[in-house]
């Protein structure tokens, strides 16, 4: 039987900027119908990875081949027009200046829409995705997971995927497969994140345990080659050769399986803040629209309350913020904040560094030394290492940050204040996931209050205890738990209500197969067809709370190696028997409309 030909094939690809090597020698596939997610920390090259890989950036060596006739799409990270009017090829100079003129009234939402509109229209055979999720709304992108992973049992073109995510539900549910770029090296896993992390834990402990072995070794071979000349002359030229190669290995840095960070927050009283019949109606002084934002909004929050705030983009969530801080003023009521609270307050615009200054610097200028609570003190240098700043990487200048690292450095300029109250306005974009690790690990644990804008179900999961949803028009629900118990509460109206199509505020138009399907179906349920749909109503709750209950034991930290084990063999058959179930209960719901 002759070899299947991969879609794509690497072989020892190798890219350096200035000094930095983002990776070394490597090699992989990429075969039909494999879904994979690219993951690293910040900085290491993922987006520059898939540019080189669509012929946008060049190489230092290595060769990249595409199998022949491949229809290739490609999703870029930064919202640009110019993305746009690649796809779009054959329009005028004057077509392109209305098109450009047209993007620019568009929210950053709308933006990545059309761009994924563009992507995926026309049946491409692979799609290269960087970051497909940052700047859409939840219920784009719980339909967005649904199209990708589901696409080939609608009977459309199998779609093959790379993309960079940090959204780990996100990958969880689209990815058969994980490549990971570390130590200017890619590891490859076929399996979901919980798989991955177990399995990237194995491998940091092996890692670790050869540098530390190899470091013992070269106590003992140092002391032999700093002796007299003569008294090696007569021993053989390997011994010498090896030893330079186990002073590679010694001076390796030691991998972090995990990191803490752990910060002292002030004071906080027992009066926090309360609205009081606070409205607000924001008018668009391009287009004169009214939209309302709070509507006699009252609310008395609560000490170490956590809350976090959902919705549709254009809602009034970070608006809400804005209001909250005193930044935007409120058209009637009033807020009375407590004397005790101290702020902390993450923009996802981001705050703006002097170019021209060192990382260490940055921090220095707000404090020499951090305070952890009881009595426990860290030098700025040390919490910039908690935040995965490396010595080496403090001392370069912050214009040379990636958007990634930036978000990382704002982070720490919060924190290290010591607020009682964090607000937190969509603080995962860009952010990697060892960093996203290490501040939900923080937030958890923080003595304070907390309010946090957010599209990431995994972070928001792990972190606050009810939601503010937002639906709109004034319109605020205060729902009694975390995002996963609010979507079992609504998976059937975000299925039932998802619109069709990407244009404008909406979703993917479905491929013209659809409509064939749908007249077929056209027909009553049968009696055991109505059971089915019935026992798959009961089951499909089940296990999605299963399913949660494994997520949190996965990421609970405490768990041992064969309970991680098991958990995460029952984490994939939980996984797939609800892919089943949603797709037969999707089938079974388009016949009986």
């Amino acid at each position: 039987m002759a070899a299947v030909t991969p879609y794509l094939l690497v072989e020892g690809l190798t890219k350096s900027v200035g000094s930095k090597v983002l990776f070394s020698n490597i090699s992989f596939a990429v075969n039909k119908g494999q879904r994979i997610a690219l993951i690293a920390r910040n900085g290491i090259g993922k987006s520059t990875l898939l540019d080189i890989l669509m012929g946008k950036t060049d190489y230092d060596s290595g060769k990249i081949t595409w199998r022949k006739d491949l229809k290739v799409r490609y999703l870029p990270q930064h919202l640009s027009v110019e993305s746009l009017e690649d796809a779009a090829s054959g329009y005028s100079l004057e077509a392109k200046g209305e098109r450009r003129e047209e993007w620019n009234k568009l929210s950053g939402g709308q933006q990545k829409k059309l761009l994924l509109q563009q992507v995926l229209d026309n049946e491409p055979d692979i799609v290269l995705l960087d970051e497909p999720t940052n700047h859409l709304d939840l219920e784009t992108v719980v339909w967005l997971e649904e199209y990708l992973r589901n696409r080939t049992a609608r009977g459309e073109k199998a779609l093959t995927i790379l993309m960079v995510t940090h959204d780990r539900y996100f990958l969880d549910s689209v990815c058969t497969d994980i490549f990971e770029l570390d130590g200017h090296s890619l590891y490859s896993y076929h399996g979901n994140y919980a798989y991955y992390m177990e399995k990237r834990a194995e491998r940091i402990e092996a890692q670790n345990a050869e540098v530390e072995k190899a470091r013992n070794l070269y106590r003992t071979e140092l002391e032999w080659m700093r002796r007299m000349p003569q008294a090696r002359a007569h021993k053989a030229q390997y011994r010498i050769d090896n030893f330079y190669e186990i002073e590679k290995k010694a001076k390796q840095q030691r991998n972090e399986a995990e990191v803490r960070l752990a910060v002292k927050s002030g004071y906080i009283g027992n009066k926090i803040f309360e609205a009081k019949d606070v409205c607000k109606t924001y008018v668009s002084p391009r287009t004169g629209e009214k939209k309302v934002i709070l509507q006699h909004f009252n609310y008395v929050f609560s000490r170490y309350e956590k809350l976090g705030i959902i919705g549709n983009n254009g809602t009034g969530k970070s608006t809400f913020i804005k209001l909250l801080l005193g930044e935007v003023p409120v058209d009637s009521g009033s807020w009375d904040v407590g004397s005790t609270v101290k702020f902390g307050y993450y923009a996802q615009t981001g705050l703006k560094f002097d170019e021209g200054k060192k990382v260490i610097d940055v921090v220095r200028d707000i404090a020499e030394v951090v305070d952890l609570g009881n009595g426990q003190k860290m030098t700025a240098s040390q919490f910039l290492q908690m935040f995965l700043f490396s010595p080496n990487q403090q001392y370069d200048f912050v214009g040379k940050l990636s958007g990634g690292e930036r978000q990382r450095l704002h982070l720490c300029t919060v924190l290290m204040r010591s607020p009682n109250f964090l607000i937190l306005d969509e603080p995962t974009n860009d952010l990697d996931i060892p960093t996203l690790n290490v501040l939900e690990d923080y937030l958890t644990k923080f003595q304070g209050c907390l309010i946090v804008i957010s599209h990431d179900r995994y972070f928001m999961d792990r972190v606050v205890d009810h939601l503010f949803v937002f639906h709109g028009n004034g319109h605020v629900q205060d729902f009694p738990g975390n995002y996963t118990q609010y979507r079992l509460e609504e998976k059937d109206k975000i299925i039932k209500t998802a619109p069709t199509t990407l244009r404008g505020n909406q979703l993917p138009t479905a491929p013209q197969e659809n409509k064939k399907i749908k007249t077929e179906q056209k027909r009553k349920l049968s009696f055991k067809e109505k059971r089915e749909l019935e026992e798959l109503e009961k089951q499909m709750p089940l296990l999605e709370a299963e399913k949660a209950q494994l997520e949190a034991l996965l990421s609970g930290g405490a768990t041992q190696a064969d309970e991680i084990a098991k958990a995460s063999a029952r984490y994939k058959e939980v996984q797939e028997a609800l892919d089943e179930a949603e797709m037969r209960w999707l089938e079974l719901s388009e016949v009986g409309e």
